[in-house]
């Protein structure tokens, strides 16, 4: 039985273009500070390259984990969002769900650049803005597809389960972003 985080692979084809777009918003936060790692931005290209129909969900499956580790790379708190926001655009091809993972992350990095230097809070001001182009940037295909996955933490068998995604700011993120995409 798969999960209801999964999403069809032409749903998840349709969001993956729409992570893309959020983690690429954010990109230079993470390319300021490490400019010559180039995983986050290579993650992006592939979560491109799989909404067009280039790249098997399988090869994505494999490679998955490789902007996460980027996020080793930087120290501040909005880079590593940027970064992280780049791995879940790229998770998307294993499962749907990390689309609402990759925009929460991208709306984190930008609060958290708005913020007081030094500080891990992002500026809500700042981060409301990102989560309304978020919205705005969604079509009426990303939004029916978003809009099966389950409310953020209602469902174990996926990112939107107890974990990170469901805890803290990320989780207030994709609970503002489902309800504003239904």
């Amino acid at each position: 039985m798969t999960s209801p985080q999964t999403l069809s692979e032409g749903e998840r084809r349709v969001v993956a273009s729409w992570a893309a777009d959020c983690a690429e918003r954010v990109l230079p936060l993470f390319e300021s500070e490490a400019p010559g790692d180039g995983r986050p931005r290579e993650a992006i290209a592939r979560a491109r390259a799989f909404a067009r129909g280039e790249l098997s969900a399988a090869d994505e499956i494999r490679r998955r984990f490789l902007a996460g580790r980027a996020a080793g790379a930087v120290t501040s708190p909005a880079a590593v969002a940027a970064a992280r926001a780049a791995a879940q655009a790229a998770g998307v091809a294993h499962m749907g769900a990390h689309a609402l993972g990759a925009a929460a992350y991208a709306a984190k990095a930008a609060g958290l650049a708005a913020g007081p230097a030094g500080l891990r809070h992002p500026d809500p001001d700042a981060l409301a803005r990102e989560v309304q182009w978020q919205e705005g940037h969604a079509s009426e295909e990303v939004r029916t597809a978003l809009g099966r996955l389950p409310a953020v933490g209602t469902d174990s068998a996926g990112p939107l389960g107890a974990g990170l995604l469901a805890s803290g700011i990320l989780g207030t993120i994709i609970g503002d972003l489902q309800a504003r995409l239904r």
